[in-house]
């Protein structure tokens, strides 16, 4: 087995400790609903470490959310010409409502990710699970 990237495991939610396992099942925009998994299916690591462990995804959803609605709001300003007027107020709230919506099982699968990867301390990566 060759060792697996952390950007791999990132992009491909895969789980933080081995980098081997899905954090997910089902697929991000597809008809079968995506779940979190309990445990790693490759080395056993459990995933909600703590009883309402991801409500803290909850602020990382939030701060992702954020920035989209900055991003898209900055997108229409500059591909409608920069129209300011409240007549386009309709169109700014349109997409950026729209975007919220197609963005949400992005933002829902990601911030946990995130969370998983990047802010919990008690998980780390084991390369003891790279080994055949």
């Amino acid at each position: 087995m060759q060792k697996t990237s952390k950007l791999y495991a990132l992009v491909h939610g895969k789980c933080p400790q081995c980098r081997r396992g899905d954090i997910f099942t089902g697929s991000l925009y597809g008809f079968n609903i995506q779940h979190t998994n309990t445990v790693c299916g490759h080395c056993g690591q459990r995933f909600e470490i703590e009883p309402g462990y991801f409500y803290a995804a909850m602020y990382v959803s939030y701060a992702m959310n954020c920035a989209e609605m900055i991003a898209l709001g900055i997108a229409t300003y500059v591909l409608s010409g920069g129209n300011l007027e409240f007549e386009s107020l309709w169109l700014y709230l349109s997409v950026i409502f729209t975007g919220c919506l197609i963005l949400a099982p992005f933002n829902y699968r990601y911030s946990r990710v995130i969370l998983l990867h990047w802010l919990s301390p008690k998980i780390k990566y084991n390369a003891y699970y790279d080994k055949p």
